[in-house]
């Protein structure tokens, strides 16, 4: 009997010691008591991922509650605004193998207690130093640019199974390569923007580029300072050194290729009945192609050890030849389709009309594009810079653009019906209502809309911690790409380098974005002001559901929200550029229309 009493106040005890153990979600919530922006997910009974990248996250995070969530792998928290230091013991969290916090306000010196980290990225924030890193000796990436860093970090030397290594932008003093891990062994590698001393070997100008070493303090062992010189004036005529010795090895090795992809095409393109002409005509296709950097490598964000250059990518599109080819040149460039390795489906965009900038300046150009994530953009994936060629990596998108879905495909329910205001349309007989409409599902149309202001309004809202809004310039539906599951992409935004400028503003992407609206609802393209003032005038009067797609599956309550959407696109038309809403604005008014609480955070077990 007493046994059996001690039994019962051991259970009592241990259930009383459990219930008062915090819960994952609980810790998770402590966590972020402090960060304004944060909520929580649904279910957090096994943590292993955190992805909360560009959510607008401000404020102090409580790291050592986050380190008491046992079976944490993952933490994506870049791009926020996040302040304050990190404590050394948060880094020993026992399942913790990848840490993204780059692109936030965080700062004080780096101290690690232990951690089974193989990915660290905590660029673009402002650690002051990172006295000992030998205990981080699983790390594989390491990304620490863009920091306040004033020495080179100890301990680097212990880093035996790191394959990339950034720590460029740091103003950091130190010895290369002894400070560094063998240099040997890394396969990305960047110092440039330092006050480092040593000798770059003319090996690892070859393997990591003359751009590796810009303005990094060391010299190249191929020009040594003279006697009478001082190492400063050295310096200044090293980036112009390094320039011959890779432009000589561009000119060797693209004559090289140039031939090879000559004799290749002619190999394998022989079609009977094809003529000596149209062989010359192919080499002539892939021209700046021969002239290209083919050892440029290609930067991948979201993928720092995968091992592209230019040459792969030649490869992947037949040498940027008419059988990969997409769209021909538009306002930025053509579009050429590619897999990569890795089954990864790509489009590649050639920027024809990209200006001539360093290869520095391009790559915090095409970096600051990257920023912009939003469920509803199509991410900017990588980029290639070779020589004076500049290519964009996008996801390849299976379901096409918004004009295809919506004007091309067969329809699903076909309309061989006249419109019945023939009289308002008369004048334009190019533009009748679409045949081949390829659904007529009104509430997908709805989400596509929304989904597109969505994408529309986090443009307008500005960079991550400016003010400063991007406009798109170009919003048409060929610029909409849709995903597997008909989710709106914007694409075609941002791109910096162009060399001319629309001077589109804000008010300009919302009419865009209202003629969109109006397409969307009456399947009508082809569009001219003419038209939009039509459209207009029948919202303005009342008759907007004698505008509708007939093609459209309207069940009941369906029609209202139709002529409601209508009479957005009305609102964004407006010519008075006062008079039209800003997206966050037109975003309510299509959720008020059709409720939607989709969310872009993630929080995976």
């Amino acid at each position: 009997m007493g046994l059996h009493c001690f039994l019962l106040v051991l259970c009592f005890l241990s259930s009383a010691s459990s219930a008062c153990e915090p819960s994952y979600r609980d810790l998770l919530n402590l966590a972020f008591s402090s960060v304004s922006g944060f909520y929580p997910p649904p279910q957090s009974d096994c943590l292993r991922e955190i992805r909360l990248s560009f959510q607008n996250l401000s404020g102090a995070v409580s790291w050592m509650h986050l380190r008491n969530i046992t079976t944490l792998e993952t933490l994506d928290l870049s791009g926020n605004a996040l302040e304050g230091s990190i404590p050394g013991a948060f880094w020993s969290a026992p399942a913790l193998i990848e840490v993204n916090l780059a692109e936030n306000h965080l700062g004080g010196p780096l101290r690690f207690d232990g951690s089974s980290l193989r990915f660290l990225n905590l660029s673009s924030n402002r650690f002051t130093g990172a006295p000992d890193l030998s205990r981080l000796s699983r790390l594989r990436v390491l990304d620490l640019s863009g920091n306040q860093l004033g020495l080179a970090p100890a301990g680097m030397r212990s880093l035996s199974f790191l394959h990339y290594l950034d720590v460029s932008n740091n103003s950091m003093a130190g010895e290369f390569p002894g400070d560094f891990p063998a240099v040997d062994e890394l396969r990305f590698l960047n110092v440039s923007l330092n006050n480092l001393t040593g000798v770059a070997s003319l090996d690892f100008l070859q393997k990591f580029g003359s751009a590796a070493f810009v303005e990094a303090g060391v010299l190249t062992d191929e020009s040594p300072p003279t006697k009478n010189k001082s190492v400063r004036n050295h310096r200044k005529t090293r980036p112009l050194v390094i320039g011959l010795i890779a432009a000589a090895g561009t000119v060797t090795l693209g004559s090289a290729v140039a031939l090879t992809l000559y004799y290749a095409r002619r190999r394998c393109g022989t079609r009977k009945g094809r003529t000596e002409e149209k062989d010359v005509e192919a080499t002539a296709e892939v021209g700046w192609v021969a002239a290209a950097r083919w050892g440029a490598a290609v930067v991948i964000f979201e993928k720092p050890l995968m091992e592209l250059t230019f040459a792969d990518l030649a490869a992947a599109t037949s040498g940027f030849g008419r059988e990969s080819l997409m769209a021909e040149a538009g306002r930025n460039g053509p579009v050429y389709r590619a897999v990569l390795p890795g089954d990864m489906h790509v489009v590649v965009r050639v920027l024809e009309s990209a200006r001539p900038v360093e290869e520095k300046e391009a790559a915090a150009a095409f970096r600051d594009i990257a920023r912009l994530r939003h469920p509803n953009l199509l991410p900017l994936l990588g980029y290639c810079i070779s020589g004076s060629e500049k290519l964009l990596l996008y996801e390849y998108m299976e379901r096409g653009d918004l004009h295809r879905w919506l004007h091309e495909l067969p329809a699903a329910r076909p309309n061989t019906e006249d419109w019945s205001i023939v009289e308002t349309w008369e004048n334009n007989p190019a533009n009748t209502r679409s045949t081949t409409t390829a659904s007529g599902d009104w509430p997908t149309r709805h989400r596509i809309a929304l989904g597109v202001a969505r994408g529309l309004a986090f443009l307008h809202q500005g960079w991550v911690g400016t003010r400063a809004p991007v406009v798109h310039g170009h919003l048409v539906p060929s610029n909409i790409l849709l995903g597997d599951d008909l989710e709106p992409r914007i694409s075609d935004f941002a791109v910096t380098l162009s060399t001319s400028s629309s001077g589109a503003s804000a008010e300009d992407d919302v009419y865009s974005y209202g003629v969109l609206v109006m397409e969307l609802v009456t399947g009508l393209t082809k569009w001219r002001e003419e038209d939009v003032e039509r459209v207009r005038e029948m919202a303005r009067n009342g008759q907007g559901a004698s505008a509708l797609d007939p093609s459209l599956q309207l069940e009941p309550g369906w029609e209202k929200e139709a002529v409601e959407c209508l009479r957005v696109g009305y609102l964004c038309t407006a010519r008075s550029l006062e008079k039209r809403p800003a997206m966050q604005q037109v975003v309510a008014l299509l959720k008020d229309i059709r409720p939607d609480t989709t969310s872009s955070a993630s929080f995976s077990c």
